[in-house]
């Protein structure tokens, strides 16, 4: 509050701050929560999830109509007869890594989408490529679809036959001028927090990235992806290695460049 001061969630534990104020940001910070960085930075923020109680049939009617007066397009929310509901969501793909699928497969027509056809179980070949940065794929959910049905739902859609470990749903939400993201639990239903944040993507919007936040799942990745890995790994470290040759190689030219010219001076 005082300082700051930015750090992850995993190295909250080992941070050892000299407050001014002794014992208040120790007392106001918990494991799971972090600093707010300045305003012109991202952060990934994790937190824990608000204990709430199940919303009531006229409650959930309410907010829906309350939702649907806000919407400016046909995405509506529509409630059912047993109390759930349906609506639409627009996730932002946002990864940095090629994905997985199957080569050569033609594009899934209106028959494949409708009677369920799998392309990718019709062919053993894979290729990689990258997935247009910031795309934006708009989904058909029901207020009991999980995050981890919307992953999964999302993969089916671009035919990605990575691992649903590789990747997870953030919501991306905007407050006096800052960014937070919150990576969502897999139990969570994103269509609720859609319904509660209204229809406005400024408020809250949703995220596919990779799943760096925890342990990284390396029984996920196929043996060609870990090459690649040790690949990338291996050309960054000798691009490191020259970056600190030429420092040095500058420092150690302007170090005999001032001897030289003090070598003709006195003393």
């Amino acid at each position: 509050a005082d300082c700051r001061y930015t750090c992850h969630q995993e190295c909250r534990s080992l941070i050892q701050l000299d407050c001014r104020r002794p014992g208040q940001c120790q007392s106001q910070l918990s494991p799971e929560s972090t600093l707010l960085p300045p305003r012109t930075q991202n952060v990934t923020q994790t937190v824990e999830e608000e204990k709430r109680e199940p919303p009531t049939i006229q409650e959930i009617k309410q907010k829906i109509e309350k939702y649907n007066a806000k919407v400016t397009n046909c995405l509506l929310m529509k409630l059912n007869d047993d109390g759930t509901y349906t609506g639409f969501i627009k996730v932002h793909l946002k990864l940095r890594r090629p994905v997985t699928v199957p080569a050569g497969i033609r594009p899934q027509s209106i028959y494949d989408a409708l009677k369920e056809v799998n392309l990718a179980d019709m062919t053993d070949k894979r290729t990689s490529f990258y997935l247009p940065l910031d795309a934006i794929k708009q989904l058909h959910i029901s207020s009991t679809t999980t995050v981890s049905e919307v992953i999964q739902g999302l993969l089916k859609k671009f035919m990605v036959v990575d691992n649903p470990q590789k990747f997870a749903l953030f919501k991306e939400m905007r407050k006096d001028g800052q960014v937070l993201f919150q990576k969502l639990p897999l139990t969570e239903y994103p269509l609720y927090l859609r319904l509660l944040a209204g229809p406005d993507t400024d408020v809250l919007s949703f995220v596919l990235k990779e799943n760096e936040t925890g342990e990284v799942e390396w029984d996920a990745f196929s043996i060609p992806e870990l090459q690649n890995f040790l690949m990338i790994l291996d050309k960054e470290e000798k691009d490191k290695i020259q970056q600190v040759q030429r420092k040095y190689e500058k420092f150690k030219q302007r170090l005999q460049q001032t001897l030289k010219e003090a070598r003709g001076k006195p003393g």
